[in-house]
């Protein structure tokens, strides 16, 4: 005589998804340059690939220096959560300020004129214009025939040098003597 017994059996998926990060964990560009985060794929030993599942969190300003975080998370149909993974992106300036004369780069005068100098201006792709950072060095005395250089240097809150511009005035003595 046969017998048939039914017998139901529950099972249970336990098993997290794993994470899996396309490209670099770190990742530093330069202020101003596009940043394309490169993503994740997710694969989970019952539901398979659930790359499409991930959510991101975290943003980068990539005209802003500074550090930032991308996060990325996935749960499998049973609700199993992934470890999430992070991936740290670094925005540096690293781009040095423009500096630009103002007027001439070589003046002359008369002795005994005066002498007021045309100045420079600096801008910077992350600080704007840091004009009123800029340091001159050298002096025109304009009462001394001679040759002067004016030397224009300036940094960037990053501490980024321009390259340097140079001045000359050449104060001449075009007065015949007495």
């Amino acid at each position: 005589y046969n017998q048939l017994a039914e017998v139901t059996f529950k099972v249970t998926d336990t098993t997290a998804p794993v994470i899996t990060l396309k490209g670099q964990q770190s990742v530093a560009i330069n202020v101003g340059e596009v940043y394309e985060d490169a993503g994740a794929t997710a694969r989970d030993n019952v539901d398979g690939d659930i790359s499409k599942s991930i959510e991101t969190t975290g943003a980068v300003d990539a005209n802003k220096p500074g550090t930032y975080t991308v996060t990325y998370n996935v749960s499998d149909q049973s609700g199993n959560h992934a470890d999430a993974v992070v991936r740290t992106v670094t925005v540096v300036d690293a781009v040095v300020p423009v500096l630009t004369l103002k007027g001439e780069q070589s003046v002359t005068i008369n002795a005994g004129e005066n002498y007021e100098d045309a100045g420079a201006t600096a801008h910077d792709a992350v600080d704007g214009d840091i004009s009123k950072s800029i340091k001159t060095t050298g002096v025109v005395d304009p009462s001394k025939p001679g040759v002067y250089t004016l030397i224009y240097s300036v940094k960037d809150k990053a501490g980024n040098a321009a390259a340097p511009v140079v001045r000359t005035v050449n104060v001449v003595d075009k007065v015949a003597p007495v």
